[in-house]
């Protein structure tokens, strides 16, 4: 049974950082491709940054391109999502979300291509 479990959420004020990581458990991580999503109150589920299964590719939705970064340790077993420049529609919990189909290959934004959710952890970004 393949666990996610992520952690690093948090408040922070508008402009700040954030790094988010995503434990995997039960299978290696290498096996999958990583994504990193985001639902705001209301609002529907979105896609934030996928990355290929060494980490050789990495894709970004455009609200956050160019603040955040997703990377990959397959040898601790974690994703990470770096977050900088927050503001305050960056407000969501976020979640992470493993793939093990065309998504280890290349990275997919798209939520259907993932088969692994974890729980999810809050970010708050204050004005």
């Amino acid at each position: 049974q393949v666990q996610l479990v992520e952690s690093g959420g948090g408040l922070v004020q508008a402009g700040g950082s954030l790094k988010l990581s995503c434990a995997v458990s039960g299978r290696t991580l290498s096996s999958y491709g990583m994504g990193w999503f985001r639902q705001a109150p209301g609002k529907e589920r979105e896609s934030v940054a996928a990355i290929n299964w060494n980490g050789g590719r990495t894709s970004y939705a455009d609200s956050v391109k160019g603040r955040f970064t997703i990377s990959r340790d397959n040898a601790k077993n974690t994703v990470y999502l770096q977050m900088n420049s927050l503001k305050p529609e960056d407000t969501a919990v976020y979640y992470c979300a493993a793939g093990t189909g065309d998504g280890m290959w290349r990275p997919i934004l798209s939520a259907v291509e993932y088969d692994y959710w974890g729980q999810g952890t809050q970010v708050t970004v204050t004005v």
